[in-house]
């Protein structure tokens, strides 16, 4: 059951960055294999990270699943955008839910390589905003994670109360992904829609005559 369900994520959390890098791309005004190549470095980028890191073979070169998924996806979008009105909403609502899906995905996959709790939220972290940071440098944008909204915040707790949930209640496994990967699009949506950010810092002119 486990098995199945985590599949379901994995196959959800691909087609929601696939649709992502497509948007992202086609807002850039990139040709079909642009906006390929885009939803390609989304889907994979953090897991392929995070595989390296990990020590084990890449996912998605032995999957022909995970391709197939994405070249389905990006030509699905490039159909449906003579549809739709507003690039920025629908990039938003897919960035937020592969968010979700794939930092779940990448701490799981550190507690199943056995690696110690909080490093796992890292690797959850990791999967999570890797995809979208190489995608908006290729784009000459600045990645979201690095800018004043909550982004990789939301990773960290939603990771966090994935394995708080999983080690001191009783609640179903199941429930739990999906409470946790539900909570991280909350975060995203509610940080965007009222605000929420973290201070940053401001440089100093520095005008005096050298």
């Amino acid at each position: 059951m486990h098995e199945n369900f985590n599949l379901i994520i994995e196959i959800l959390g691909t087609i929601s960055f696939a649709m992502s890098g497509s948007f992202a791309a086609m807002q850039k005004r990139l040709d079909p294999f642009g906006v390929l190549i885009i939803a390609f470095i989304t889907s994979v980028g953090g897991g392929t990270v995070r595989d390296l890191l990990l020590g084990i073979p890449v996912f998605w070169m032995r999957d022909l699943l995970t391709c197939g998924l994405i070249l389905g996806t990006s030509i699905f979008a490039m159909i449906f955008k003579s549809m739709e009105k507003n690039f920025k909403v629908t990039l938003f609502i897919f960035d937020s839910f592969g968010l979700g899906l794939f930092t779940i995905i990448g701490v799981q996959k550190g507690l199943n390589a056995g690696i110690h709790p909080i490093i796992c939220i890292g690797l959850g972290t990791i999967t999570g905003c890797f995809g979208g940071i190489i995608r908006d440098i290729l784009l000459n944008r600045i990645p979201l994670i690095f800018r004043k909204e909550i982004y990789a915040s939301a990773c960290i707790i939603g990771g966090t109360a994935f394995l708080l949930l999983t080690n001191f209640t009783m609640l179903s496994y199941t429930f739990i992904q999906i409470f946790t990967i539900l909570l991280i699009v909350a975060i995203r949506t509610f940080a965007v829609k009222y605000h929420w950010q973290i201070p940053k810092f401001y440089g100093y002119e520095n005008n005096s005559e050298m």
